[in-house]
Parts: structure tokens; sequence; C-alpha cells
């Protein structure tokens, strides 16, 4: 098993001219540019609530009808 994650891992990693090729994110350690309103937040807490919980809510009201066999 070890042996299949190295080789996994091996080829993961981009390689190019015997370099391997690294990816730094753009982080600041600034504060924001805008200031983040509390209606701004509660929008987008709300929007990701809805977005992860709106499908789950759909299956179970609808379980039911899964079930049956047509």
């Amino acid at each position: 098993m070890p042996l299949l994650l190295r080789t996994i891992a091996r080829r993961a990693v981009p390689v190019l001219r015997g370099h391997t090729v690294t990816q730094r994110a753009n982080v600041s350690g600034r504060p924001p540019k805008d200031a983040v309103g509390p209606m701004e937040t509660v929008v987008g807490i709300g929007m990701f609530s809805m977005a992860i919980l709106a499908p789950s809510g759909w299956i179970l009201a609808h379980l039911e009808d899964y079930k049956k066999k047509d």
C-alpha cells in the first residue's frame, strides 16, 4: 500500500525540466479595502446555508416518493 501512495504522490507533483513547480497563493496580511457590513454577512451565510440545506431538505421531504417502486 505505501508503494502505491508514493507512486500516486510522485505523479501528482508536476515536474518541469527537473525542477518541482510550486504554486503560491496571493495572501495579504492587510485589512480588507471595504468593510463587510452585517447585512452582507447575513445574506452570505444565508445563501451558503440554503445551498447546503435545501437539497437535503428536498430529499427528506420527498423520501416516501423515492421509496415507491413504480
